[in-house]
């Protein structure tokens, strides 16, 4: 595999040259002053990446699977009802995790390919008189699958029903490339982690709690210690963690919210739906289908491209590894060799997204797919000719 070339796996992303060296620094006091000099303004600057005024904002030397872990443990008591959609393989393990710290999940089974189905939410919600569903949880962005779901009508479900469950969302691959709206959405907790929209390593959980779950972590009962938010803003009080921080990547984290917000967030949205239209014209110039059923569930982060009957998907991702030192993704789950994945999210560029998709249309071709080549690269090329970027017009 080339160190060159850049990767379009759905994380970890590509990681912006001053974001590298952000987090290449020599050691500090991690209980000084000077590390509350990093810590709160990445804190305050995540708050805003979320839209909120009013996010307790925690950040754990983890990953989003620790993210889940804090948003169930500090919330919930073991035997409590929860709520879930499974539409992928990580609202699975969301699911999964959760049984397995004694929780009864109502699971609604979705097809894969399907966004999450708010009215079926309202219709249980609604028949949940008792209240004993404590929470919610939504997966925004299935990475699976490349489908995104609507948190807001899942929102609209809760409010309908007049049903006080917590809303929690996984936003992993979503959140700082995907509008997300913490307050708007009524969101109780958020889910994310550094190596996607943050364009960093992993090693970084990062969670956004509203005042209603920290409500809500007084009476919880499940085991935390690692986890546990109360001792993390014990720590924050002192400029400090009740552990070792990563230093380095709490450092490149406030560096990448300083790179998405000066870019403007709605830009950096308009970005990334600008070069996953420019993918998805290939994947129709290619004749083959998206595992998203329709436009209006169609991620702008990942597109999970499914290949023809019989045809193995994994050998589109193991060539393009093999021949051209480029890695894709591959299918996860139920959908495992019938799709490979495209991510486009992060630190990439139109021009960076054409190599991504003429390395794809060369392994089709080599593997003898129905291609032609340069046919995804023309209906791409095409497409980000007609709708150039902030940055190019910037430029000229």
């Amino acid at each position: 595999m080339s160190f060159q070339n850049p990767v379009f796996i759905p994380g970890p992303t590509n990681i912006p040259e001053a974001l590298r060296k952000a987090c290449d620094m020599p050691t500090i006091d991690h209980r000084s002053p000077l590390f509350g000099q990093i810590l709160h303004p990445a804190r305050e600057a995540v708050r805003k990446v979320l839209k909120s005024t009013s996010a307790e904002i925690f950040i754990f030397p983890s990953t989003g699977t620790g993210g889940w872990e804090t948003a169930i443990t500090n919330c919930l008591s073991a035997g409590d009802t929860i709520l879930a959609g499974r539409n992928g393989v990580f609202s699975h393990r969301w699911i999964d995790m959760c049984q397995r710290h004694g929780l009864d999940v109502q699971i609604v089974e979705t097809p894969w390919g399907e966004g999450l189905p708010a009215d079926r939410f309202e219709e249980i919600l609604t028949a949940d008189k008792e209240h004993q569903i404590k929470a919610v949880l939504a997966t925004h962005n299935e990475t699976a699958t490349g489908v995104k779901s609507d948190i807001a009508a899942v929102r609209r479900a809760l409010d309908a029903a007049g049903h006080p469950a917590m809303l929690f969302v996984d936003g992993v691959s979503s959140i700082g490339s995907m509008d997300f709206r913490f307050d708007d959405w009524g969101v109780d907790v958020a889910v994310t982690g550094s190596q996607k929209g943050f364009m960093l390593s992993a090693g970084l959980a990062i969670v956004g709690f509203s005042a209603k779950a920290m409500e809500a972590t007084k009476t919880a009962s499940l085991p935390r210690t690692f986890f546990d938010v109360h001792d993390m803003a014990k720590g924050y009080d002192n400029n400090a963690y009740p552990y070792t921080p990563a230093v380095g990547l709490m450092n490149g984290l406030n560096e990448a919210c300083k790179m998405l917000l000066n870019e403007g967030l709605e830009n950096v949205f308009a970005r990334h739906t600008r070069i996953a239209t420019g993918v998805r014209r290939a994947v129709d110039a290619w004749g083959l289908k998206l595992c998203a059923v329709s436009p209006d569930v169609y991620s702008d982060t990942v597109s999970a491209i499914r290949t023809p009957e019989g045809f193995n998907a994994t050998d589109i991702v193991t060539h393009a590894a093999d021949a051209y030192g480029v890695a894709f993704g591959v299918g996860l789950g139920e959908v495992a060799g019938k799709v490979f994945r495209i991510g486009h999210l992060g630190s990439l560029t139109d021009v960076m997204t054409l190599s991504g998709i003429a390395t794809a249309e060369m392994c089709m071709v080599d593997l003898g797919l129905d291609i032609k080549l340069g046919s995804g690269v023309a209906a791409a090329q095409e497409y980000y000719r007609a709708a150039p970027s902030l940055a190019h017009k910037d430029a000229a």
